[in-house]
């Protein structure tokens, strides 16, 4: 019988990631029911291992006897000091760029403008950067495991491809000579942050089998 896990994340390509990751290892990843109704901690972590570990214990409570796993990930510049880091999905609303509420979401856009205007006139040799992902697993309040996974890459000053989500169509990743929204989904979660930490987490949960 298939380990079954539920992921505190109602991110669909977030979800969608950990879903083909886990099936390469007979794993099952449904989101945790209800997560949609459940308000959410404030994530103050200073750190993606804080935040992954402050959620995966908060759900992991709502959900007594399964194992639930959460994860914070995020982009590291080095250009602007290793920002906009964990606070890489809010990087726009800090600065106060929101939309209305009557339109769609356009987070990821706003956060790709942002940050491709704070790189304005960086020098190609100075615009490296990281993908970031922590990841743990919590069994009824009670972190069990945590791994991280990290990619190395490069910020284009001009959006790539339609694939992925957040600021993928940024991210250049040299060696492939394609940005991480320019790769097909398998090729993406062999050499992904989120890929790679799933892989490095997998080991501690399979001897719970």
């Amino acid at each position: 019988m298939a380990l079954r896990l539920y992921a505190a994340t109602t991110n669909a390509g977030k979800l969608r990631d950990f879903r083909t990751a886990a099936q390469t290892y007979s794993l099952t990843i449904e989101p945790l029911p209800g997560l949609e109704t459940i308000p959410a901690p404030e994530e103050d972590g200073a750190t993606f291992a804080a935040n992954a570990i402050l959620k995966a214990v908060y759900y992991s409570r709502l959900a007594p006897g399964d194992l639930v796993i959460a994860d914070d990930s995020g982009l590291e510049v080095d250009a602007l000091g290793g920002a906009p880091g964990v606070r890489s999905a809010r990087y726009a609303a800090d600065a106060g760029l929101v939309d209305s509420p009557d339109a769609n979401d356009n987070t990821d856009v706003w956060n790709n403008m942002l940050l491709l205007q704070r790189m304005a006139g960086v020098p190609a040799a100075q615009r490296t950067a990281r993908y970031h992902c922590v990841l743990a697993a919590a069994l009824s309040g009670v972190v069990e495991h945590t791994a991280d996974g990290s990619v190395e890459g490069v910020i284009l000053d001009a959006p790539r491809g339609t694939g992925g989500f957040g600021y993928d169509p940024l991210f250049y990743l040299p060696d492939l000579g394609k940005t991480m929204a320019e790769l097909d989904l398998e090729t993406k979660l062999s050499l992904s942050h989120r890929g790679r930490a799933f892989a490095a987490l997998v080991p501690s949960l399979l001897e719970r089998r």
